[in-house]
């Protein structure tokens, strides 16, 4: 079963710092693209980070100089490093990636969700 799995969630105060892990397994042959998006009670889900399989990376302007984002290929892992966190950065975190499937001799792409991870952030 191809899933993401996520970690690292937690209760911090503000300007702590948390670091978020998503690891993706079962039957894949690439893993491309992968990004994380942040969910406030309310409001839309909004895309946080992302990076490609390269390590070219892209921020939302809300969290330039405070989080980053790195991947370790060798283990299919994204990371969300995130510091002088705000109580606004509450919410679920979710991570999202493009993954290759190998399907018995078939191979396709598909985009796959974590299941979420909750961050909390006390004034």
């Amino acid at each position: 079963q191809v899933q993401l799995v996520e970690s690292g969630g937690g209760l911090v105060q503000a300007g702590g710092s948390l670091r978020l892990s998503c690891a993706a397994s079962g039957s894949i042959f690439s893993v491309n693209d992968m990004r994380w998006y942040h969910q406030s009670p309310g409001r839309q889900r909004e895309l946080v980070a992302d990076i490609t399989s390269g390590g070219i990376t892209n921020y939302a302007d809300s969290v330039k100089g405070r989080f980053t984002i790195s991947r370790d290929n060798a283990k299919n892992t994204v990371y969300l490093q995130m510091n002088s966190l705000k109580p606004e950065d509450t919410g679920v975190y979710y991570c999202n990636a493009l993954l290759g499937l190998q399907i018995g001799d078939r191979k396709r792409f598909d985009y796959f969700w974590g299941q979420g991870t909750q961050v909390t952030v006390s004034s």
